[in-house]
């Protein structure tokens, strides 16, 4: 949406979001298979996957996997942090849909990890309880990254430790999630569930997925 046509107010906003949901209940008659699938899942779902990604606006998970409805299960939180909440949503779909695939999505200009950084390069820096909540599971994906880069004594390149944060931030999450819960660890031993991790470039729209 341009610049000059954004809501300035709540109250805009709200009124163009059920604008949209008029024109999306409208498109339901329509041709496209995506919408004649809406009356089978009604009384169920199954998901091809499960995706932890990070709730940044920039990220709509169902487009840049090219994904209709149904297809995904997804699951976003601010720098796609692991908390139990998040572990129990992917043991829901997990067991309940017999899902096989969980990846954690995280994403170049990440704002939680960035926030991370930002937290150990300025220690001085103020957060709300809730957001340092955040970024403090984020913190130990950061925090060697951080001592490696400034053992020498020199300064640190925020860009660099940024990009490398992400990705590691995203590999402490899989690895949250394939031994922070005995259903997901049994599952993935079995050989009936595969937990990946990947990134999402906001430059090129490309989804690079991590090798272990």
């Amino acid at each position: 949406m341009p610049n000059d046509i954004r809501p300035k107010t709540g109250q805009e906003a709200l009124e163009l979001l059920k604008e949209g949901n008029a024109r999306y209940v409208d498109s339901l008659t329509n041709p496209d298979p995506a919408m004649q699938r809406r009356p089978e899942l009604i009384s169920d779902q199954d998901p091809l996957a499960i995706i932890l990604g990070c709730s940044d606006a920039r990220v709509p998970v169902e487009i840049v996997f090219d994904q209709g409805l149904g297809d995904l299960f997804v699951i976003r939180v601010a720098g796609n942090v692991v908390a139990p909440s998040q572990i129990g949503s992917v043991e829901f779909a997990a067991e309940k849909f017999g899902t096989k695939l969980v990846v954690v999505l995280g994403h170049s200009h990440c704002g939680a990890v960035t926030a991370c950084v930002e937290a150990l390069i300025n220690p001085e820096q103020n957060y709300t309880p809730n957001l340092q909540s955040i970024v403090d599971r984020i913190r130990p994906s950061v925090y060697n990254l951080h001592e490696l880069a400034t053992a020498n004594g020199q300064d640190v390149d925020a860009d660099e430790l940024l990009d490398r944060s992400i990705s590691a931030n995203v590999r402490m999450s899989v690895s949250q999630l394939k031994h922070g819960s005995r259903a997901l660890e049994d599952l993935t031993r079995s050989g009936k569930l595969l937990i990946v991790g990947a990134e999402y470039d906001l430059e090129t729209g490309k989804v690079r997925f991590l090798e272990d």
